[in-house]
């Protein structure tokens, strides 16, 4: 034993502690994402922390040439700083990652003055407010001051983006006249009630204001008369900054609505529209397919998935043909909650109800399980519209903060329940919640690979989750496992009407009608559905293309390794690599196969 420990003191310490070039990106890599982190404020939020607590993003076509500039220079640096063949294959997935994100940022900002700055769906009108009540947590005096100064952050980009619509407007580049309709009435809601008028309602942020002061003095952090002083500093900056800024937006709204289009058209009509929407599609999709052969893909998914329907009409001795049955779910009283406040609660339990009967089954098919907890909510009442879609919101690595599902569920009767299944597990588990919980909860990769977000793998993943969801055998009601092919299809759908209305000249209404033709789904939530996709091209088109390709890899593996094959290692590798690009998770596979021979 002796001679030993005197061996290894005679062993220079470099040579025991020097990181291999792998661990030498990995820090590198990490060291750029945090470098990366100070340009976004609300993100450092996200991920739990409370660095720059008191900032909103810069939301300026400045800060957008800043950052993309800094991340050009990160590329250089890597290349010259690594030897690349010296990496180990997940440490050559990082590296490769960088510069396919580094080279996207070019393209984004190229085509940034073609993107609809206010829509619906996901502008900071509403995204700003929802910020400040569901991440800013306020739990000492100081996190409530670092609140107020966001308030008049939250003016100022709301300013810096009216000035991008503005700019894009003067280009011809609007959205149709039904989003500026719906951002009017989104950001009136803000500050409508207390204390911006007389009426009996309260605005949310003051609400949200409130609740947190009031959870101050229960905690003992400031006595009332600080809590009394906090509560009016924070009145008159939503007085004197938030309000005028919301109404400044809906000043310059109603005056350029006019000149919007009332018949909404697909990006294509814009100046290099064409070009505009293929690079949508690369975006979206992680891939280089073009709009017809998506368009041709979604045809024929369509296709086969109203077979698969079609014999479910008759297993449950429907005597009509399958448009009949379309119609039958969509509007037949069982298959609908009462549009009451018992009705969503009812809808919310068994959301509940099925959340838990396919966690006992996830053992069996998954090796890493999430830590973080999932809850499910209604959606705030600001931005809750009639039919739009559910969606998840990711929790902290640490759980601190929850993962939360949410439902709009103002209007029940766009709330069909044979989807209610399937939807919880698309936003759930083993979907969202499960691919988002288990990326952040990795240690072992760069930070950045448990963060980013792209929609092909993401929304594939939960579509895909749909599908396992049913071969795990928690199916036991055939209109629910009508309604998980409804949801398959809807997805197929997507990729006909998306590359139809932005590529192929369609009207809103063809693609209303195609969606109804071919689903059960009630036209309040296709309207919704339409219109989101007019203002976000390109996003529906991610579900399918990426499910089709983790089932594409899951059965080559299967073929490939034989006896050797194990749903739950695939899972777990699919997972544990974050948020790829789909090439990039190809390659991850194929590596996986090959080290398995």
């Amino acid at each position: 034993m002796r001679n030993l420990i005197a061996a290894l003191l005679l062993v220079p310490l470099a040579a025991v502690a020097a990181p291999s070039e792998s661990e030498r990106l990995t820090q590198w890599l990490d060291a750029r994402y945090e470098e990366e982190l100070g340009f976004n404020p609300m993100e450092q939020t996200k991920l739990g922390r409370k660095t720059q607590y008191d900032q909103i993003d810069d939301y300026s076509d400045a800060a957008a040439e800043a950052q993309l500039q800094w991340r050009q220079g990160t590329v250089a640096a890597l290349k010259a700083g690594f030897d690349y063949q010296a990496l180990d294959s997940e440490a050559r997935v990082s590296y490769d990652y960088w510069i396919y994100r580094a080279d996207r940022a070019v393209e984004d900002l190229g085509w940034r003055p073609h993107t609809y700055v206010l829509d619906q769906v996901t502008a900071v009108h509403t995204s700003l407010p929802q910020f400040l009540i569901n991440f800013h947590n306020v739990a000492t005096e100081q996190d409530m001051l670092d609140y107020i100064s966001r308030l008049e952050g939250v003016a100022r980009a709301l300013g810096q983006v009216q000035e991008r619509a503005q700019r894009g407007a003067d280009k011809g580049v609007r959205p149709p006249r039904f989003a500026y309709d719906i951002v009017i009435d989104q950001s009136r809601a803000v500050v409508s009630g207390a204390p911006f008028d007389d009426t009996d309602a309260t605005a949310p942020l003051w609400a949200d204001i409130q609740t947190k002061v009031a959870g101050l003095q229960e905690a003992g952090a400031v006595d009332e008369q600080r809590a009394a002083a906090l509560l009016e500093q924070a009145r008159e900056t939503l007085l004197t900054a938030v309000e005028p800024a919301y109404k400044g937006l809906v000043a310059w709204l109603e005056s350029d609505r006019k000149n919007t289009s009332e018949q909404p058209l697909g990006v294509s009509s814009l100046a290099d529209g064409q070009a505009f929407y293929a690079y949508r599609l690369r975006s979206y999709t992680t891939t280089d397919m073009s709009a017809e052969e998506v368009h041709q893909l979604g045809l024929s998914e369509v296709a086969r998935i109203r077979g698969e329907m079609d014999a479910i009409r008759k297993q449950v001795g429907f005597e009509g043909d399958l448009a009949a049955f379309f119609e039958f779910v969509r509007s037949d009283e069982q298959f609908y909650y009462p549009n009451t406040d018992a009705g969503r609660q009812a809808f919310i339990d068994e959301t509940i109800h099925y959340l838990d009967l396919i966690d006992a089954k996830l053992p069996e098919y998954f090796g890493i399980l999430p830590k973080a907890p999932l809850e499910v909510r209604r959606v705030e009442a600001f931005r809750e519209r009639d039919g739009a879609a559910a969606h998840y919101s990711s929790g902290t690595a640490d759980g601190s903060r929850p993962g939360v599902y949410y439902m709009h569920l103002s209007d029940m009767g766009a709330n069909n329940r044979t989807d209610l299944q399937t939807t919880a597990y698309h936003e759930g588990n083993p979907g969202h919640h499960m691919q988002g919980s288990i990326a952040l909860e990795r240690t072992d990769l760069p930070l950045f690979r448990t963060n980013v977000w792209y929609s092909a793998y993401g929304e594939g993943w939960a579509l895909y989750s749909e599908l396992l969801a049913w071969e795990m055998g928690v199916y036991d009601n055939p209109y629910y496992n009508f309604g998980r092919l409804g949801a398959e299809i809807f997805r197929a759908i997507r990729l006909v009407v998306d590359t139809g209305m932005h590529a192929k000249g369609w009207s809103e209404e063809q693609a209303v009608q195609y969606m109804l033709d071919n689903s059960a789904i009630p036209e309040t939530a296709v309207r919704s559905e339409i219109q989101r996709y007019l203002v976000w091209p390109g996003q529906a088109t991610s579900y399918k293309v990426g499910m089709l390709k983790i089932l594409e890899l899951r059965e080559r593996a299967k073929a490939e390794m034989g006896d050797a094959f194990d749903i739950r290692a695939y899972h777990d590798l699919v997972l544990g690599g974050g948020s790829l690009p789909l090439a990039i998770l190809e390659r991850r596979v194929d590596e996986w196969i090959a080290a398995s021979r």
